[in-house]
């Protein structure tokens, strides 16, 4: 018998996503009579105990026996449980200095770490995530950002409405201005956007076509691949090289600044990789773009004019382009720009967003939990038995405790 817990999210401020839903827990019981689910109490999740309970799954106060702990943010480090195999994510893999601590506890307590974002098919494509719910949240807030900003209309949180389904409803009788909407990145992120500006009838139009057409209503373009990226020495671009060695390329994006009014980002960003533009570019007379919706969202990364993550409640901040300086958001005036920066965002849709990541873990990973070797799961493993992984080994100054004396 496989004991699965699913703990109650500690860090703060909670999140209240979870990783199975009660639907999805009784049909995993039912389907794997080798599994059994538990469900650690909480009064800050979006689903409560009593739906759980309705469900026939038990809620349990202490996890200790169970095998599998599955959470969705990092778990304090003196909560913790030794020799247990963990899941949630991590946000170690890029070394992030935050996080430091809690990589060498996972280590000294033998602890098992397979992170979501590590889990993956052959191909690198990723199996589990919040994107695309985070491309509609990031999508929508975005929108309501330019319409603030210059007094044009009103759109409620998604966070009030409470729903997609709620969101939709709220676009029906909606109508957007004639604005250009970029968007950079793909996969399940530019899937959520997508799917907004389908719902909202704003356009498609192919690159080209953006940068020297205006339009008699919204539209938006899509940036990635060839799109986004050449290779500095002969303008090509091949998706595995650019992977290999993004160093080797440059980022096309400096030709959208003077034609776009709101940038939606969504590109995955690490050191290597060229950024989407360099912070005096903000300050050049032809500069257009007046909202950014930075989904994405790394302080400094592929929009560097991010100067840090927002928070649900208070997600927008202004940035001077004459002082690169964070400033108050929604001045009607061409000296700042707004930026949405909330880096939780499908915390606003938690209901849906459990929902669609309980789908795919049901239907992608719970199956590999039963096998004695899983190719899936190994390539997730950042560390076990008090070592990281071979595919980790590069954490190796980040994880382990450096000796003194």
């Amino acid at each position: 018998m496989i004991r699965i817990g699913l703990i109650k999210e500690r860090k703060v401020p909670a999140d209240v996503r979870v990783a199975l839903t009660p639907k999805y827990c009784a049909h995993i019981q039912r389907f794997y009579p080798e599994i059994k689910i538990y469900v650690e109490p909480s009064d800050s999740r979006c689903i409560s105990d009593a739906e759980f309970m309705a469900e026939g799954i038990e809620l349990k106060e202490d996890l200790s026996d169970c095998d599998i702990l599955l959470g969705i943010k990092e778990v304090p480090v003196d909560k913790l449980i030794p020799g247990k195999t963990y899941f949630f994510f991590s946000h170690t893999k890029k070394k992030q200095a935050y996080n430091q601590k809690l990589m060498q506890a996972l280590i000294a307590r033998h602890i098992r770490m397979i992170d979501y974002e590590c889990l993956t098919h052959t191909d690198e494509q990723r199996i589990l995530g919040f994107g695309f719910y985070a491309g509609v949240v990031g999508t929508h807030n975005g929108l309501l950002t330019y319409g603030k900003k210059f007094g044009l209309y009103d759109l409620p949180a998604a966070h009030i409405i409470g729903s997609y389904e709620g969101i939709l409803a709220a676009y029906e009788r909606f109508k957007l201005p004639n604005i250009k909407i970029v968007l950079t990145g793909s996969g399940k992120v530019a899937a959520g956007v997508i799917d907004v500006m389908t719902k909202l009838d704003i356009e498609p139009v192919e690159p080209a076509d953006f940068l020297t057409h205006e339009y008699q209503y919204p539209v938006y373009t899509h940036l990635k691949g060839t799109a986004l990226y050449a290779r500095k020495d002969n303008g090509l671009f091949h998706r595995d090289d650019f992977h290999a060695h993004p160093q080797a390329y440059k980022c096309l994006f400096s030709s959208f600044v003077n034609q776009a009014d709101i940038l939606i980002n969504g590109v995955y960003w690490e050191g290597d990789i060229p950024r989407l533009f360099e912070k005096p570019d903000i300050q050049r007379k032809d500069w257009r773009i007046k909202v950014i919706a930075d989904i994405t969202c790394d302080f400094e990364g592929s929009v560097p004019v991010n100067l840090g993550s927002s928070i649900i409640a208070d997600p927008v901040y202004g940035v001077d382009r004459k002082t690169l300086q964070r400033v108050a958001p929604f001045q009607n005036t061409k000296d700042t720009i707004d930026l949405m920066a909330v880096d939780n965002l499908p915390n606003e849709l938690p209901r849906d967003a459990s929902q669609y990541f309980a789908v795919h873990l049901e239907k992608y990973v719970i199956s590999e939990l039963l096998k004695e070797e899983s190719d899936i799961l190994k390539r997730a493993t950042i560390c076990e038995n008090g070592s990281l992984t071979k595919d980790f080994e590069y954490l190796s100054d980040y994880a382990y405790p450096k000796a003194t004396g």
